[in-house]
């Protein structure tokens, strides 16, 4: 399918929007001092939503009627939305508010979507995702299965009772979808928060910083949810996690390609403009071959997603597509962040620019939402069992 099959004009419009609001509007507050390290300070998250929304750049690819852009017109709008670290959480594209609503708006009931989704959709409120579970009980990570938080029944409540780790956002979030295992099996849970009986024990320190409440651990002690307020039925929580996880896992690569392109802007104006050994560093072969290079793994990265994509507009789950395009991408845009640091010497490693910062955060990217290693050995598993010996 060619880009001008695939795009609409519409699409092409919202991107070309969403990019001039982030290039000349987001940019600029990269600097600001309420990026800390735990992600932008809620003050910062709320200033640029409502620049966005002034710009019409809100939730761009959710349409006033409530349909979504396909998945192939969404890929140009967040690439665009990811040209600052800033960009997703002002146009709220942002993991995991983004993945979550596709979840409520795919799976949610009508009186969900209008006391749970409506709100994300307008920017006024953030959403965690609990499912992750501390390594040191052996709790569910990479490996689901493991979870060991638990839903008990009780007349018309179910009791949650669990520890969750790497909770992306559960610092200030109001909307939270729980991941426990019930006697039927895993099952999803809506719930407002904060709730007293859900606690933050801490905010990790890690390597990225580009999202607001950073990455929690949390104790869940004896939450009681109304039966109402269950996802689908008992036992569906995998089947439902299936709905998210590809198309999540792609926006996830969008939104960083964007940020990478930008790495590479920058990279490349240092490049011409530096002198080093009486030429411009980009007349150094060392130096003009790594950013060809970099053009070279932008443009499969960006063919890699447009590829998934098309492959989950055609109503597919794209497991196994979106796990090749999570390796592929994950891995090539890392090699273009780290050459971006390493052209631009030790400019590279200061915060002078945002390279540094799209370094660590494409770092940390390579594990979040799968391992590499952990994708390619579900596609091992899958090229047995297509190419069993009888």
């Amino acid at each position: 399918m060619t880009e001008s099959a695939a795009i609409s004009d519409r699409a092409r419009d919202i991107a070309a929007r969403v990019e001039t609001f982030v290039r000349e509007t987001v940019a600029p507050y990269e600097s600001d001092p309420r990026c800390e390290d735990h992600g932008p300070t809620e003050q910062l998250s709320l200033e640029l939503k409502e620049l966005a929304r002034q710009a019409g750049v809100l939730t761009p690819h959710i349409l006033d009627d409530g349909s979504h852009l396909t998945h192939a017109e969404t890929a140009l709008v967040l690439r665009k939305s990811g040209l600052s670290p800033l960009g997703p959480l002002a146009c709220n594209t942002a993991a995991p508010d983004e993945g979550n609503m596709y979840l409520l708006g795919k799976a949610g009931s009508a009186e969900m979507q209008e006391r749970f989704l409506k709100p994300l959709v307008e920017g006024r409120a953030r959403s965690a995702f609990f499912m992750t579970e501390p390594a040191d009980e052996n709790g569910a990570g990479s490996d689901p299965s493991m979870m060991q938080t638990t839903a008990t029944q009780d007349g018309n409540h179910w009791v949650i009772t669990g520890r969750k780790a790497f909770i992306t956002g559960a610092e200030g979030a109001k909307v939270g979808i729980v991941m426990a295992k019930a006697e039927q099996g895993a099952s999803m849970f809506l719930v407002d928060l904060p709730d007293p009986a859900i606690r933050i024990e801490r905010v990790l320190d890690t390597i990225d910083s580009s999202m607001p409440g950073g990455h929690a651990v949390v104790a869940i002690d004896n939450l009681r949810v109304p039966a109402d307020q269950m996802l689908g039925n008992p036992g569906e929580g995998f089947k439902l996690a299936q709905i998210r996880l590809a198309p999540a896992r792609l926006t996830h690569c969008m939104r960083w390609h964007g940020a990478c392109t930008r790495a590479h802007e920058i990279a490349t104006d240092y490049a011409v403009r530096r002198q080093a050994f009486g030429k411009p560093l980009i007349d150094h072969e060392g130096v003009g071959f790594q950013l060809a290079d970099n053009l070279i793994d932008l443009k499969q990265s960006e063919l890699m997603i447009d590829w998934c994509a098309e492959v989950l507009d055609t109503g597919a789950l794209g497991t196994a597509e979106s796990s090749m395009a999570k390796v592929a991408v994950s891995e090539a845009l890392f090699r273009i962040a780290d050459r971006c640091v390493q052209v631009m010497g030790g400019t590279g490693v200061t915060g002078d620019t945002i390279v540094e910062q799209i370094f660590r955060e494409v770092r940390a990217f390579r594990i979040y939402d799968g391992p590499t290693e952990v994708h390619k050995w579900s596609l091992a598993k899958k090229i047995k069992r297509e190419n069993r010996v009888e």
